[in-house]
């Protein structure tokens, strides 16, 4: 029964780890529909900035504040999208630097691309 028993406990291990495997996939898979669907938000709402602007003018009407709501709705979701790649970078275990942008690998102390300190210390 040693044997059995020895099998059985590393297959259930083996399942173990399959599983957290496959819940990150999903949770990774999850953060780029995401980001995904930020981008496609962000473009709708560049478009709909442009068409303001472009009716604004074409009617000489002030359309500021207009303008302003479209603005701060961009922004918001930019920090969205920021938020939800970082979640993504830390997920794939990279680091990304903050001159160039460029992802590095964990524990890097320097960027691979522009050679900027990634470590704080």
């Amino acid at each position: 029964m040693g044997l059995f028993e020895d099998v059985v406990v590393n297959a259930k291990s083996a399942v173990n780890v399959v599983g957290k495997k496959a819940g990150q996939f999903v949770d990774v898979s999850k953060l780029r529909i995401s980001s995904a669907d930020l981008n496609n938000e962000i473009s709708k709402r560049f478009e709909s900035l442009g068409r303001t602007v472009y009716e604004a003018k074409k009617t000489d009407n002030d359309a500021s504040d207009l303008v302003n709501e479209c603005i701060t709705a961009i922004d918001d979701l930019y920090e969205q999208l920021d938020a939800v790649n970082e979640q993504l970078v830390s997920m794939r275990a990279k680091q990304v630097c903050k001159n160039c942008g460029q992802e590095n690998p964990q524990g890097a102390d320097y960027c691979s691309k522009c050679g900027h300190k990634l470590t704080e210390e």
